[in-house]
C-alpha cells in the first residue's frame, strides 16, 4: 500500500490546477500588455500630446499646471502625467524617455486587471476572477489603448478599484469604502468629473434595488466620500491658488463645457454612437453578458452582483451618450461591468456553441498569425516581390531589418500558443482560445511589424529635416495650424517651442511653421521666404512649411 504522504488527493489536484491556471493567466496578461510598451516613438494624436505634458513635468517638476509646448493644457488633471514622469525618471537611464514614460500604462493596466479580477471573484466566487480578467483583456476595444500613453488607462484602473469596492462592501465594510473612494479619486485625477459622476450616480441608483437598501451600504458610501475627498480637493485647491483663471478653464470649460457642448472641444457625439460601436468594441464581453442575463432570467437579475454590473453599465452608457462629444476611447469604462457580468456564465455556454467558437478562434487567429509571419518574411527579404513591394511602398521610410530580440519574442509567443491553446481547445475554454489568439496576433504586430508601423507614425525624421533647415540663431518661431501632437514632438525632438498665431500675434518672430493639407496649406508672401517644405514619408494628409523672414 502506498504511504499516505505520497497520495495525490483531490484537494492537491485542485490546488495544482489552480496554480497552473493562475500562471497561465499571468503569462497571458504579460504577453498581452508588455509588447508595444516600448520600441516606438509617441504616436499621434493622444500619445504625442500626452508625452508633451509628461516631458514638461519630467524637466520642470511642476505638476500643478500641465503644460504643452509652453502653454497651459487644462483638459485633464495631472495624475497619469505625474506617474508617467516618475516612470520616465526611474527607467530613462536604460530606455528612451518616451518608452520609459509609457511603462506607466503597463502599471495602470496591471492594476485594472487585478481589481477587475478581484471584483469578478468577489461577485461570483473562486475561479471567476481569472475569467473576468481574461474577458476584459480580450476585448477588442482595449486592444490598442492598453499600450499607449493615454489618461484613459488610469481612469480605467480607478474605476476598476471602485467597482471592486462596491462588490466587497457586504463583507468588508471599511475596506470597501476606502477602495470606492480611492478608486473614484484616481479616476477624477485622471480625467476630471467623469469618474465621480459615473460612480456617484451608480451609488445613488443602487438603493432602488432591495439588496442595496441597508445601513451598511450607507456607511460604505460615507467612508467612500471621506476617502475620495483628498483626491477631489488637493490638486484643484493648488491649481486655484496658482491661477483662478486656469482653475475656471479646467473646471467649467473642460468639464461642463465639454459635456454640454458649449466649449466645442471634442468630436461630436452622434445619436446612438456607443450602441453602434459596442457590438465589436466590447466583443466578447457584450455577447457573453447578454447570455448571462438571458440564461439567468429574472432570478439572475435579483443577484446583487448582476444588479451592480447592469446598473453600472447602464449609468456609464447613459452618461457617455448624453455627452456632446464621443470617441471610441471614451467607451473603455463600459468594458468593466460587462466583463464582470459575462464572467458569471462564460464557462456555461452550450457545448456545441462553445466548441464551435473555440474552433473559430483557433482557425481565425491561426490564419492571421500565418499571414503576419509570411508578410514579415516577405517584407525583410523582399520576396516574393508582389507582397514585399506594396508593403514597402506604403512605408517609404521603412528600412528592412531584423531585431533578434523581437524575433525571439515572436517565436516564443507563437510556440506557446501552439503548445497551450490547440492542446487545450475544448468547450469550456472558449475565452482562453479567444484571448490567447488575440494576444498572439497583437504580440506579432508589436514585435515583427513594429518598425514598419512606426515608420509611418513617427515624426522624428521629419522634425530632424526641418531643424536642419533652421538657422543657428533666431528670435522665435511662430506657427499657424500646428496641432497639439506636432507642437509636443517639435519640442521633444528639436527643442522648438512655437508661438501660436491662434493665441497671440507674433509679429516679432523671424521664423514661421505652417501645417495644412497638401492642397490647402497657407503660402506666405514677402517679407517671408520658403526655407523648407516637407511631410512624413508616405503621408498625403499633412504638409509642413518653414518660412524665414
Amino acid at each position: 500500500m502506498e504511504p499516505p504522504s505520497f497520495r495525490t488527493t483531490d484537494r492537491a489536484r485542485q490546488a495544482l490546477f489552480a496554480d497552473r491556471e493562475f500562471l497561465l493567466l499571468l503569462l497571458v496578461c504579460l504577453a498581452r500588455i508588455v509588447p508595444g510598451l516600448t520600441g516606438h516613438d509617441p504616436w499621434k494624436p493622444d500619445e504625442a500630446y500626452s508625452f508633451g505634458i509628461v516631458n514638461h513635468i519630467f524637466k520642470s517638476g511642476d505638476w500643478v499646471v500641465p503644460m504643452l509646448a509652453g502653454e497651459p493644457f487644462m483638459e485633464k488633471p495631472p495624475l497619469y502625467y505625474v506617474i508617467a514622469a516618475l516612470f520616465a525618471r526611474a527607467f530613462s537611464p536604460w530606455l528612451p524617455l518616451h518608452d520609459a514614460a509609457r511603462l506607466a500604462t503597463g502599471f495602470f493596466m496591471a492594476s485594472t486587471l487585478i481589481f477587475s479580477g478581484l471584483a469578478g471573484r468577489e461577485a461570483w466566487g473562486k475561479g471567476h476572477g481569472r475569467t473576468t480578467a481574461l474577458i476584459l483583456i480580450g476585448c477588442l476595444g482595449l486592444l490598442i489603448p492598453s499600450n499607449l500613453l493615454v489618461t484613459d488607462v488610469s481612469l480605467l484602473a480607478g474605476l476598476s478599484m471602485a467597482v471592486f469596492g462596491l462588490t466587497l462592501f457586504p463583507r468588508r465594510l471599511t475596506l470597501a469604502g476606502v477602495l470606492i473612494g480611492t478608486g473614484t479619486g484616481i479616476g477624477f485625477m485622471s480625467k476630471g468629473l467623469i469618474a465621480p459622476g459615473m460612480i456617484g450616480v451608480t451609488m445613488l441608483a443602487l438603493p432602488a434595488l432591495r439588496p442595496w437598501r441597508n445601513r451598511r451600504y450607507l456607511l460604505a458610501a460615507i467612508i467612500a466620500f471621506a476617502a475620495a475627498l483628498p483626491w477631489l480637493a488637493i490638486w484643484p485647491y493648488a491649481l486655484y491658488r496658482r491661477s483662478p483663471q486656469l482653475f475656471l478653464e479646467w473646471f467649467w470649460v473642460n468639464n461642463f463645457g465639454r459635456f454640454l457642448g458649449f466649449a466645442r472641444l471634442g468630436p461630436a457625439n452622434e445619436a446612438g454612437y456607443y450602441l453602434k460601436i459596442l457590438p465589436w468594441f466590447a466583443w466578447p464581453a457584450l455577447p457573453l453578458a447578454l447570455w448571462t442575463a438571458w440564461r439567468g432570467g429574472r432570478e439572475a437579475l435579483r443577484q446583487p452582483a448582476a444588479q451592480l454590473a447592469i446598473t453600472t453599465f447602464l449609468v456609464m452608457l447613459t452618461i457617455l451618450s448624453l455627452a456632446s462629444d464621443g470617441r471610441e476611447l471614451y467607451a473603455l469604462p463600459m468594458l468593466l461591468p460587462l466583463s464582470i457580468l459575462a464572467a458569471s456564465s462564460a464557462d456555461a455556454l452550450p457545448q456545441g456553441a462553445a466548441r464551435g467558437l473555440s474552433r473559430v478562434s483557433l482557425g481565425a487567429f491561426g490564419l492571421l498569425s500565418v499571414v503576419l509571419w509570411l508578410g514579415w518574411i516577405a517584407l525583410v527579404t523582399g520576396r516574393p516581390a508582389f507582397i514585399a513591394e506594396p508593403l514597402r511602398s506604403l512605408r517609404p521610410a521603412y528600412a528592412p531589418s531584423v531585431n533578434l530580440f523581437h524575433l525571439a519574442v515572436a517565436l516564443a509567443l507563437t510556440l506557446s500558443w501552439l503548445a497551450t491553446v490547440i492542446r487545450s481547445a475544448s468547450a469550456g475554454r472558449v475565452i482562453h482560445s479567444w484571448t490567447m489568439g488575440l494576444t498572439l496576433a497583437w504580440g506579432l504586430s508589436m514585435t515583427l511589424w513594429l518598425p514598419w508601423l512606426d515608420a509611418a507614425k513617427s515624426y522624428r525624421g521629419m522634425v530632424a529635416s526641418l531643424r536642419q533647415a533652421m538657422p543657428a540663431q533666431y528670435r522665435c518661431v511662430s506657427s499657424e495650424g500646428l496641432g497639439e501632437p506636432q507642437r509636443a514632438l517639435l519640442e521633444y525632438y528639436a527643442g522648438i517651442v512655437t508661438r501660436r498665431e491662434e493665441v497671440v500675434s507674433s509679429l516679432d518672430c523671424d521664423l514661421a511653421i505652417l501645417q495644412g493639407t497638401p492642397g490647402q496649406i497657407l503660402e506666405l508672401g514677402p517679407p517671408w521666404r520658403l526655407a523648407w517644405e516637407g511631410a512624413r514619408p508616405g503621408d498625403g494628409k499633412e504638409k509642413y512649411r518653414l518660412y524665414q523672414r
